[in-house]
């Protein structure tokens, strides 16, 4: 129907006020200016796609390092035949010897006897020391002073501690005291790394 309208327009002479050239000619002028339109809008949506790829991968790079450094923190590493729990390192020996020799290990590892800052902390180290009684970095010079860890604080009062003697052990009973020259199992603790 259409072809019989255009064939119609011919014959009226319609088409005969634009010649074949100028026809052409308008024709391409409408195409091209499309075509433009077209190539600018695909290139404006090519250019925020790429510039949103861009900034998606730099984000995820971004956090990806936020991440490593954060599991890095969290899964902080102890040295091999030590338990970590909680910001420290826990050593537990399997020979026997007197307060001295076992802070003097302790120290050779870069760390000291152990020492506990809560109830956690103690409760680990009475579960996990087994049946045995453990050195830990207490210590006093005589019944008249007060107790302090190896690294010169005050003992936190954070559990009774039985006996008479100078230095202080984890036993069933909970904290005990002995004389130096005893020979037990001990622990040593540090910071994770």
């Amino acid at each position: 129907m259409a072809s019989f309208m255009v064939q119609d327009l011919l014959r009226k002479g319609f088409a005969g006020s634009f010649s074949g050239k100028k026809l052409q000619e308008k024709y391409l002028t409408i195409i091209s200016h499309v075509s433009r339109v077209k190539f600018r809008c695909r290139y404006g949506v090519i250019t925020i796609l790429t510039v949103a790829v861009v900034a998606l991968l730099v984000a995820l790079l971004l956090s990806e390092k936020k991440e490593q450094v954060s599991i890095k923190k969290f899964y902080a590493f102890c040295p091999k035949d030590w338990i970590g729990f909680g910001s420290k390192c826990f050593y537990f020996s399997e020979d026997m010897r007197n307060w001295t020799f076992s802070q003097t290990f302790c120290m050779a590892q870069e760390a000291h006897l152990a020492q506990f800052e809560s109830k956690k902390e103690l409760s680990f180290l009475m579960r996990y020391k087994g049946d045995s009684a453990h050195w830990i970095g207490l210590h006093r010079e005589s019944t008249q002073h007060s107790w302090r860890w190896t690294d010169n604080t005050e003992y936190n009062n954070l559990g009774f501690i039985r006996g008479e003697g100078e230095c202080a052990y984890l036993s069933d009973r909970g904290i005990s005291s002995g004389r130096d020259r005893t020979s037990k199992k001990w622990i040593c603790s540090k910071p994770k790394s």
